[in-house]
């Protein structure tokens, strides 16, 4: 714990001073309570709207309604090549080649078709290896592509668990799953980060270890993107999605993500289910029957790019390129550094802090154990003004999002629960 912190309002607002990143917080809209700015630390569950998405979608609406269908070509961002908006943002973010990356559908949905073309049981090797605890969709996702494949979820799904007593699991326990599993699993499929525990894996180490038993890697980075720094081309990551209404401040429910590796970018053969925005544009306009994908990540598009559930992201993905990730990572690992300590401060009420210490294994959450009066305590906060979640079994997750919370923000939240009772 770092013993130059101090619990005190004036300090807080002294690394807000120097924090070279303090000016992005007036680029958002927070939820206002009793006349000020409420404690905001859910990005993990819904960013906050970035003031210059208005103006964004004014445009699309004022191009829609002068340009009707022309707007296809002639908008000031045409919808014919939308997507392509995203590519070189994306891949900075994600830490891949721009070709490798695309936006469309929905995480879960993305999930099912990276699945359709990665998850190829054979008779042999057939399982799939999985975090414990991993978010629900995850889970259901794998439990009914496995049934798809008419195989047992029972038998072919293994689920990494936590040791007796324990939150997060241990690394070494993942490396041996693999290694045990590696004649019979023919996919590793983890959360970049777990939604629980808040704990970051070790991605670049568990897909080397993934790809030496044989098995492909793909990861459901939800709780990654836009939180920590990756570099998913260089770990040799084979796919991996997301969704973009968390840390990324696209808006709720707005479209999803997909990294695929350019070796099954590039591949034209690679299975897939096409659609006709994944086709070839040479030939998209030809109506004809055979289906040509594009040579990239884009090649796994379905349909016409959703402009109006593509634009806040777009707008908010213009201050990520302005902040970088390597500054908001740095103050993301204060800000939770800070909070741990002003936390080990409290002793009005018990809990267990469940993330790890270590900022290499955690992100921008940091999740709080109750084993008893977790959501009593939960309401108090939000009747406070502190807005977080609340995550059964007993669990508080607080978030300070670097690109728009500040050290007085996890100041005030210390200063008001230090008085509950």
């Amino acid at each position: 714990m770092n013993s130059n912190y101090e619990a005190s309002l004036s300090f807080a607002q002294q690394k807000d001073r120097d924090d070279s990143l303090q000016s992005f917080r007036s680029e958002f809209y927070f939820p206002r309570h009793k006349n000020r700015d409420a404690i905001y630390f859910c990005g993990n569950s819904l960013g906050l709207q970035p003031k210059n998405v208005e103006p964004a979608i004014k445009q699309e609406l004022k191009d829609w309604q002068n340009l009707g269908v022309s707007g296809y070509r002639d908008a000031k961002n045409p919808w014919l090549f939308y997507q392509q908006n995203f590519c070189k943002p994306m891949s900075s973010i994600a830490g891949c080649l721009e070709q490798e990356v695309t936006v469309m559908n929905s995480l879960t949905v993305n999930l099912h078709l990276m699945m359709l073309s990665f998850y190829r049981p054979t008779k042999e090797k057939y399982k799939i290896i999985m975090e414990a605890g991993a978010f629900p969709s995850d889970q259901y996702a794998m439990e009914t592509q496995v049934l798809f494949h008419g195989l047992d979820p029972t038998t072919s799904i293994i689920e990494i668990q936590p040791r007796a007593g324990k939150k997060i699991i241990e690394e070494e326990d993942i490396l041996s799953a693999i290694d045990r599993h590696k004649d019979s699993a023919a996919l590793l499929l983890f959360g970049g980060i777990n939604y629980y525990s808040g704990q970051l894996f070790d991605i670049k180490k568990i897909t080397e270890a993934a790809h030496v038993a044989g098995l492909l890697a793909g990861f459901d980075l939800a709780h990654v993107i836009g939180n920590v720094p990756l570099k998913l081309h260089d770990w040799n990551v084979d796919f991996a999605v997301w969704c973009s209404y968390k840390y990324l401040n696209g808006g709720p429910g707005s479209v999803g993500g997909v990294y695929i590796h350019e070796k099954y970018a590039k591949d034209k053969t690679h299975t897939r289910l096409g659609g006709w925005w994944g086709n070839d544009e040479k030939t998209r306009f030809k109506m004809e029957k055979g289906f040509i994908p594009k040579n990239d990540a884009s090649g796994w598009n379905q349909s016409t790019a959703q402009v109006f559930n593509m634009v806040s992201l777009k707008a908010s993905l213009e201050l990520f390129e302005t902040a970088g990730m390597t500054k908001l990572r740095e103050k993301s690992c204060e800000l939770t550094a800070y909070l741990l300590f002003l936390l080990s401060q409290l002793k009005n009420i018990q809990f267990e802090v469940i993330t790890p210490e270590s900022p290499n294994q955690r992100g921008a959450q940091i999740s709080l154990f109750f084993k008893e009066k977790g959501n009593e305590i939960h309401q108090r906060m939000i009747d406070a003004g502190i807005i977080l979640d609340y995550r059964e079994p007993g669990v508080i997750r607080i978030a300070p999002a670097p690109l728009y919370n500040s050290f007085e923000d996890v100041y005030r939240f210390y200063e008001i629960t230090k008085t509950f009772d």
